[in-house]
């Protein structure tokens, strides 16, 4: 088996450290998206359809059966590829499956983001300043200051244009719309984390309605936040441990 983690905003793949050390195995393969700790080509439209289309690709490259795990944005992709090819992977997780609910509406700062000029001087005030700067600003957000540190490092002005064409590719109803097949994702065996302190991703009852129209079982991870793999990566690896060693 291969395990593939997909990170996502305003991230690299540093917030995986401490749950690839808590899984010990040596067949965990991390995936950068575009501008997100990896390079942004020149002209890349980097919506969120071209993500997915990132990710299919990428996942043609990597020796299965894949069990594929997304967070944040990193979760919107996996959910969207699912819908689109299912067959790339024997299992798949995220920790955001509400936004693709009816219900769901983008949280403060994704709207500043989604709107031009307010966005651009938002963007600039989060990818400026000094790598401390940063890296207490994520450490504000809830990541512990090793794996800040990391992330802040990456940050700068390509994160900053690869963020602002995720989410203006992705107002409403975009990802509600996308979500009318939902039910797709259950050609393969799915799970919800559900951090019960995650105020990003939508109320519990969007999230396990929208869970259970993709088939996937629900895990909550009671009291963590938006990075509940870095609060507590040895609960969030038990519980994807379960999860695989059930298929």
């Amino acid at each position: 088996m291969t395990v593939v983690l997909v990170h996502g905003n305003p991230e690299t793949d540093a917030v995986w450290d401490p749950l690839a050390e808590a899984l010990d195995r040596d067949d965990v393969i991390r995936l950068s998206p575009p501008g997100f700790g990896a390079p942004l080509p020149d002209g890349w439209p980097g919506g969120f359809l071209d993500h997915r289309d990132w990710l299919e690709t990428e996942l043609t490259r990597i020796d299965g059966p894949i069990d594929l795990v997304g967070h944040d944005w990193g979760g919107n992709h996996v959910v969207t590829l699912m819908m689109h090819r299912p067959e790339l992977v024997r299992s798949w997780a995220t920790d955001i499956i509400g936004v693709f609910d009816p219900e769901y509406v983008w949280h403060d700062v994704a709207r500043v983001w989604q709107t031009p000029g307010d966005g651009e001087r938002l963007v600039d005030a989060m990818m400026g300043g000094t790598l401390d700067e940063r890296t207490e600003n994520m450490i504000t957000l809830g990541m512990t200051p090793p794996v800040a540190a990391k992330v802040a490092a990456d940050q700068g002005p390509e994160m900053g244009r690869a963020l602002l064409l995720l989410y203006r590719s992705a107002r409403h109803p975009v990802l509600s719309e996308a979500g009318r097949h939902l039910e797709r994702a259950a050609a393969r065996p799915g799970l919800c984390l559900l951090a019960t302190d995650d105020h990003y991703v939508g109320t519990e009852d969007i999230r396990r309605r929208a869970a259970d129209r993709a088939g996937a079982r629900t895990e909550v991870l009671d009291g963590l936040g938006h990075w509940w793999m870095v609060q507590d990566p040895h609960r969030g690896a038990a519980a994807l441990t379960a999860f695989w060693d059930s298929l």
